[in-house]
């Protein structure tokens, strides 16, 4: 939040502000994802952008990374998010972002 708050190429962010209607395959019920920022930006060509960001640990982002049972399911889960995150942010103008901590410390082994 600092990054964003610091950083002049940020013109807007949001944490936790939209709401995403998706099917949670785990539960079987249409559900709510809250993706975890909403952040307006311009890029060094001064083009405005707008991205949903998601930050998650690796271990639930991708079913190569699961250690666990509990980890496959929260992949599975999230998938389904992500894929209704996609599809809202391309109906809207916008990217969607999974963000790892491999994305946020830089001497971490993916």
């Amino acid at each position: 939040m600092s990054f964003c708050d610091n950083n002049p190429a940020v013109l807007n962010w949001v944490s936790e502000g939209v709401k995403i209607p998706y099917f949670n395959p785990v539960s079987g019920k249409q559900t709510i994802y809250v993706p975890d920022f909403l952040v307006v930006y311009v890029d060094a060509n001064q083009r405005q952008h707008t991205e949903l960001v998601e930050i998650k640990p690796s271990k639930e982002a991708t079913m190569e990374s699961a250690r666990s049972y509990r980890d496959k399911l929260m992949v599975a889960m999230n998938m389904a998010k992500w894929a209704a995150a996609d599809s809202w942010c391309r109906a809207n103008n916008m990217r969607f972002r999974v963000v790892t901590e491999f994305d946020i410390f830089k001497n971490q082994k993916r």
